[in-house]
């Protein structure tokens, strides 16, 4: 029996095809086992969102080199897809898979031979347009919280993004589909659901066709018994309609916490980037889920350097997410990625004005996430404990996404507690009291 070890780069979806990339394999012979564990066959799934997500395969192959240097490394994901001759070079690596063949892995592990040094690797790359099956996804045994993919691709043309490159067209699961993985994962002792995707407010495209629609998803899945929570990843603006921010309000199990992506205070910088929307809209959104959850947490992807972002328009990004009531940002500094058409914008913004305005923005987010952790102390909460334990303390999450910080209780991992919201620790982390105990965190 051969074993086999993976290492995921980049988002919850890349999470969930790699955890089921290794059942699939397991369930064809081979033992999984961790990276450092002398695998015979090393799995890197890799992202390519910006550059230094391909620095960071490079890195990851040198070190699957040092563990085992007869081991065979085969690179897959996005970076793979978008760059097959030039990951097909890098010494060490042997086989390269692209989107549409990435799931076709144990047909293919057969057929990989050890490439002699000096030689490129073997490429099985089909160009993107081939890659139009839908392929069910979700996580096990990484995390407390299980990822559940629901849709794949995207056919937003923005103009930064080579997503619709890497992984092709929108396409979905069916509604029933997922609802039976949901009952599958609450079958094996999962309390919380996040449902992932590269833009899941388009979910319901099967075939180039909308069939089914996000909110009709949202509904079916507020009926799984089993699970406690489900979390929306993130979804656009334009996407997050009224509908679903009024259910979610009054869900049985859907948590008030909305990762909704901005990436520019600007209207003129939004029009740069092709985005579906204007800041005013993205007002609105926020407005909405404030009116109907008012302690609920909002997260906010944002892009500084986007070429043709001047100065002041920089500042009308900064102003504009310093009086939004949001509650972190995601901050991405932009990196030119090949065959975007955001390489034909000019001027470009220096990269150390992209990074100065990187480190503005991520002070603000501390300064945005401290405040509403303040907010919420004096509250009642429901915390789902992880398994992550240091120094004796285990951490776990609220509905609304604080992280909270308790004394290490085994009994207490993947089970949900009603806690006292009580003080922010010197750590940024929320203390809580039980109504009958007190977490002793010191």
């Amino acid at each position: 029996m051969k074993k086999v070890a993976f290492y995921t780069l980049g988002c919850k979806l890349n999470f969930s095809e790699t955890s089921t990339l290794a059942r699939l394999m397991e369930q064809h012979g081979y033992e999984r086992v961790e990276f450092n564990q002398q695998p015979d066959i090393f799995i890197i799934n890799t992202c390519s969102v910006t550059d230094n997500a391909d620095k960071k395969c490079r890195k990851i192959v040198r070190e699957a080199q040092k563990i085992n240097p007869d081991g065979y490394v085969a690179i897959l994901g996005c970076y793979a897809q978008l760059k097959p001759k030039e990951i097909s070079e890098i010494p060490g690596v042997d086989a390269v898979l692209g989107a549409a063949e990435k799931f076709r892995l144990h047909e293919i592990m057969p057929t990989f031979v050890k490439v002699p040094s000096g030689q490129p690797a073997q490429v099985f790359n089909s160009p993107i347009e081939e890659a139009i099956d839908y392929h069910a996804a979700y996580s096990l045994n990484d995390r407390t919280r299980t990822f559940l993919k629901v849709q794949d691709g995207c056919d937003y043309p923005c103009a930064y993004c080579t997503i619709p490159l890497a992984r092709g067209k929108s396409r979905s699961d069916t509604i029933e589909n997922v609802v039976r993985a949901a009952y599958e994962i609450a079958n094996r002792g999962v309390k919380e659901i996040v449902l992932t995707g590269v833009n899941i407010g388009d979910f319901g495209i099967s075939n180039g066709e909308k069939k089914e629609t996000f909110f009709e998803l949202v509904r079916a899945l507020d009926e799984v018994e089993g699970i406690e929570r489900f979390r929306i990843s993130s979804i656009e603006p334009n996407l997050l309609t009224d509908e679903i921010i009024a259910f979610v309000a009054q869900s049985k199990r859907f948590v008030p916490h909305f990762h909704v992506p901005l990436q520019s205070g600007s209207n003129r910088v939004l029009g740069l980037m092709r985005r579906r929307y204007k800041r005013e809209l993205y007002v609105n959104r926020v407005q909405k889920i404030k009116e109907l959850m008012p302690h609920a947490c909002i997260g906010v992807d944002v892009i500084v350097g986007h070429p043709g972002e001047t100065d002041a328009e920089f500042k009308e990004t900064y102003l504009f997410l310093n009086e939004l009531p949001i509650s972190y940002l995601h901050v991405f500094t932009y990196s030119e990625r090949p065959n975007t058409t955001a390489l034909d914008i000019k001027p470009i913004v220096p990269g150390n004005v992209r990074a100065e305005r990187s480190k503005m923005l991520h002070i603000l987010s501390d300064k945005k996430r401290r405040a509403f952790y303040d907010s919420q102390v004096g509250r009642d909460a429901t915390v789902l404990f992880e398994e992550d334990v240091e120094n004796g303390l285990m951490q776990g999450f609220t509905e609304n996404y604080i992280r909270v910080v308790a004394k290490y209780d085994p009994l207490l991992i993947n089970e949900t507690l009603a806690v006292h919201l009580t003080t922010v620790n010197a750590d940024g982390l929320m203390e809580v009291t039980e109504p009958e105990a007190v977490f002793d965190t010191h």
